[in-house]
């Protein structure tokens, strides 16, 4: 599993290994956080716990929280990212089989587990800790747009839940195998579980969002690269908010865009049509010179893990080939990603 990403560290470390925890999700889009940890942080990861009629699973051994705590588990992280962040009255049970098994609560979701009073009343009775990284930071100013030093690449997605942070991270990774000085810079909650740090910034108050994407990637060495995860895709009738405010505050002179093959609906929001890659790129370009008059495409990140090998590699050059650009799965390496990463650096 990958591993060694670059990252810089802003947070105490969370207590760990983890148990995740994937509620009663049926839709994989759903539980990318869990999927994150296991791709991203397998090491720190014992096993998983979810409700009856849950479908989702990581591969990990299900197991219960005192079976998980025997193990060495010390906190069970909430896996799943639901739409508006929600913690449904049947979970809770199994929230607090967790908090009575002496593990840690840790959720990323928009509601806290310190305003649930069961959950509050039971972490003061067994001492135990509730913990939201979805916790936007105090202070944050309002953009200034002002160019910084430093060099910033930024995924861009047709949509949301399909591949912008494993690209980041994938990217980082590279970079720093070329000696490159380099950060990722996680801005949800998955990222910031991975890397140890970040800004959620779909919890940041909008009129202060791109200024926390000032905050996330800060004046640097000039040879000093951050590579920034993104969110949301800037055509989503709900979340195209996030991603105008990070594309205008991290002001990335690289962006790569990321899709999935084969996706054509938007992820709960069928009823809208995808905007096609080509699209994806022209209004990424067109906005983002607002900040970035230099802002350049390095190519695209596509999602083929619905393929065979030989079908990817098909839908891979096929794709390169129509945009005239480096198209790369950066989850099956080989010199297409060596390509794509070439482009980014160039």
């Amino acid at each position: 599993m990958p591993n060694a990403v670059p990252a810089l560290r802003e947070a105490e470390p969370l207590p760990q290994p983890y148990l995740l925890f994937l509620g009663d999700v049926t839709e994989p889009g759903y539980a990318k956080t869990a999927f994150g940890l296991r791709d991203w942080a397998g090491e720190r990861c014992v096993g998983e716990y979810a409700c009856k009629g849950a479908t989702v699973t990581t591969g990990l051994p299900f197991l219960s929280p005192p079976q998980a705590r025997m193990l060495g588990a010390r906190s069970m992280v909430i896996g799943i990212a639901n739409p508006g962040g929600r913690i449904p009255a049947n979970w809770i049970p199994l929230l607090l089989d967790a908090l009575h098994a002496g593990l840690d609560l840790i959720g990323g979701m928009h509601a806290r587990l310190a305003e649930i009073e069961p959950l509050r009343n039971a972490a003061v009775v067994h001492g135990r800790q509730l913990i939201d990284v979805r916790e936007p930071p105090t202070g944050l100013p309002v953009a200034s747009g002002r160019k910084r030093s430093g060099r910033r690449l930024l995924t861009i997605g047709t949509d949301c839940a399909l591949g912008k942070k494993y690209t980041a991270l994938s990217l980082a990774r590279a970079f720093a195998s070329r000696r490159v000085d380099v950060d990722f810079r996680a801005s949800g909650q998955t990222g910031i579980l991975i890397a140890g740090g970040g800004v959620p910034m779909d919890a940041v108050v909008v009129d202060f969002a791109a200024g926390a994407a000032e905050m996330l990637s800060p004046d640097a060495d000039a040879g000093h690269w951050d590579v920034i995860e993104g969110q949301g895709s800037l055509s989503h009738p709900a979340y195209a908010g996030v991603s105008l405010a990070l594309l205008h505050g991290s002001q990335p002179d690289v962006i790569v865009v990321c899709h999935e093959h084969g996706r054509e609906r938007m992820l709960g929001h069928s009823h809208f049509a995808l905007p096609s890659v080509e699209d994806t790129i022209d209004l990424a370009l067109r906005l983002g010179a607002r900040t970035n008059p230099a802002i350049r495409c390095a190519g695209v990140s596509l999602n083929t893990g619905a393929l065979d090998a030989a079908a990817a590699r098909e839908a891979i050059e096929a794709t390169a080939t129509r945009l005239g650009l480096p198209v790369a799965d950066p989850m099956r390496g080989g010199e297409a990603f060596d390509r794509l990463v070439d482009a980014c650096l160039a």
